[in-house]
């Protein structure tokens, strides 16, 4: 039995000032090696990187697809641009967060805002 496992991971924007209800238009999903505690694997995730993508759908706007990154120092958030012009997406310790569903993240945008999701699904990638 492997130590940890790629899940597919779906983070729906939770409940927020314009969203009173939250919505399942504006999410997150994304690929990523989960221990067997359900917390990101950063030495699985050095062996699968290729496999740990993302997409972005924010409302009927083109889905954006980029890649789960894991920086120095420990830090995990997604980048949407290979080419490097446009900011990373970092989540608040999200290597501490446990992926499970009903569990909250919190998400910084490439502008600095923060917004909450919650674990919709995780299920096996």
């Amino acid at each position: 039995m492997p130590a940890s496992y790629l899940k597919t991971i779906r983070l729906n924007l939770a409940r927020s000032p314009g969203h009173p209800e939250g919505s399942d238009q504006h999410y997150y999903r994304f690929t990523a090696p989960l221990t067997a505690d359900g917390h990101l694997d950063p030495e699985a995730w050095k062996k699968n990187r290729d496999k740990c993508r993302v997409v972005r759908s924010w409302g009927g706007v083109e889905e954006d697809i980029g890649h789960l990154i894991h920086r120095p120092g420990g830090s995990w958030g997604f980048t949407f641009d290979i080419e490097g012009d446009d900011g990373d997406e970092s989540g608040y310790r999200l290597g501490n967060h446990k992926f499970d569903l009903g569990e909250y993240v919190s998400l910084r945008d490439e502008d600095g805002k923060e917004l909450t999701f919650w674990v919709a699904s995780v299920v096996d990638a």
